[in-house]
């Protein structure tokens, strides 16, 4: 029961922080905008990425899909980590870092609840270890 309470928990932060996150992105925040337009990718970086999210958080609060979901937060964080550490820096327009923090957040919990469901990630990939 603690671990499913866990998991819940996960699926959760992820859903809430990519929700929040979306309104920025589909609304063409002046932060978003310049993010992507920094990375050469504005808009439509910026949407397909807002795309991406919103799939990942409906996929991740249904039970049978959630790993899928986590599979496509797992590379959507890899991409925003990257962008942070090589081309945005860890604080963006002055935001103390907040927006790298979530994304590492997000990032975790996605590779936790991948691993959780690495035998399903493994069928999906069909590896078989």
């Amino acid at each position: 029961m603690k671990s499913q309470t866990v998991t819940w928990l996960l699926r959760i932060v992820v859903a809430v922080i990519f929700s929040q996150t979306l309104f920025f992105k589909f609304t063409a925040s002046e932060e978003s905008v310049y993010i992507f337009s920094t990375l050469g990718m504005e808009p439509f970086g910026r949407i397909a990425t807002g795309i991406a999210e919103l799939t990942a958080a409906i996929l991740i609060l249904i039970p049978r899909t959630s790993y899928i979901g986590a599979l496509i937060g797992l590379g959507v964080m890899t991409g925003a980590i990257a962008s942070h550490l090589t081309v945005l820096g860890i604080e963006v327009q002055n935001d103390g870092g907040t927006l790298f923090i979530m994304a590492l957040v997000v990032f975790s919990c996605c590779a936790t609840l991948v691993y959780q469901n690495k035998s399903k990630v493994f069928n999906l990939l069909k590896l078989k270890f």
